[in-house]
């Protein structure tokens, strides 16, 4: 795919700042736009695959970093297929082979960061994937009715049992420093991009790791938010795009961007009855006090409604932003 957004040789730097499936599939269309993507991915999951590697191998979280490299990866479909196999049977039942594989780099690199770029070398990758910190830390959640729980992968079950909001979150232990080359990329951006992602396990854990906040404060760059679509159960339940934004604002301690791109085109009535089930919904736009925050609204098609799912659409994505981008 070509893209019409920027001159030969003057691709922007790029910073993209989340976890999950959703910094992925913003991936997927950015690479066609410029070859100077930077992927700053969180590492504080503690369940499924990743947790059982990170207790027994001692190692940083692999999944969303597998994520990242495959989504800016440029490899034949078989491999891209070999990399994103699940194991079905035995000890390794519900394992996927490119968390082994980043499991094997890390084995024979000296630390988690040089792991994932020779990973990102293997799979030839556009741009590159770091982990914001190489320090083993994990999510602490405190509700607004003072209740604690330790650990990502438990934090929307207690969330759900306890019926009330998130009102802070911690890395533990503290204090925790960023990958040099992490702010470092940051620095150099022309264009940072926050999301999207969950909220409270793959955007904010970002910001709560030290000079990855004030790194995004000092730069000059074009900052942008991509706002979820939909809100998250266990985490984000009855959450506007304004409460998106000030708990963003809050956990960073300063005003990180003045930009945010939100999707207005409405899934199907099918699809938010058939979310709805799960307790998601589509986040409101409560455009006039996203504006009192001082950030602008963009208002675009930018997702994909197939097989009854919500997401955003790699290409309108990537091109809504680079246009946004181009308004410099």
């Amino acid at each position: 795919m070509e893209s019409y957004f920027y001159r030969p040789g003057r691709a922007p730097r790029v910073a993209c700042i989340g976890g999950g499936t959703g910094l992925s599939v913003m991936l997927r269309g950015l690479k066609y736009h410029t070859p100077h993507i930077t992927a700053i991915v969180a590492g504080t999951d503690d369940g499924g695959g990743s947790g059982v590697l990170r207790d027994e191998l001692g190692m940083l979280p692999p999944g969303d970093i597998r994520s990242c490299i495959l989504a800016l990866s440029n490899i034949e479909p078989t491999m891209q297929k070999l990399i994103d196999y699940r194991f079905t049977s035995g000890s390794l039942k519900g394992q996927s082979f490119g968390n082994l594989l980043l499991a094997a780099m890390n084995g024979i690199s000296e630390s988690f960061d040089q792991a994932v770029a020779r990973m990102g070398e293997v799979l030839a990758i556009t741009g590159r994937v770091l982990p914001v910190t190489n320090a083993d830390v994990r999510l602490l959640a405190e509700f607004e009715d003072g209740g604690v729980v330790i650990g990502e992968s438990k934090i929307a079950q207690a969330k759900k049992e306890r019926g009330c909001r998130i009102r802070r979150i911690r890395l533990i232990p503290e204090p925790v420093t960023a990958l040099p080359a992490s702010v470092q990329a940051i620095q150099e951006a022309d264009l940072i991009l926050i999301g999207p992602g969950s909220l409270y396990t793959s955007l904010i854990p970002n910001l709560l790791v030290g000079g990855i906040a004030e790194a995004i404060e000092r730069s000059r760059a074009k900052k942008i938010f991509v706002a979820n679509i939909m809100t998250q159960p266990g985490e984000t339940e009855g959450y506007t795009l304004s409460d998106h934004i000030r708990s963003l604002f809050a956990h960073a301690g300063t005003r990180l961007f003045d930009t945010c791109l939100v999707n207005n085109e409405p899934a199907p009535p099918e699809v938010l009855a058939r979310y709805a089930q799960e307790g998601s919904y589509e986040v409101a736009l409560d455009a006039e006090r996203v504006r009192d925050q001082g950030v602008r609204v963009v208002p675009a098609f930018v997702a994909e409604y197939s097989k009854g799912l919500v997401r955003h659409h790699p290409d309108r994505l990537a091109e809504q932003i680079m246009r946004i981008y181009m308004e410099k």
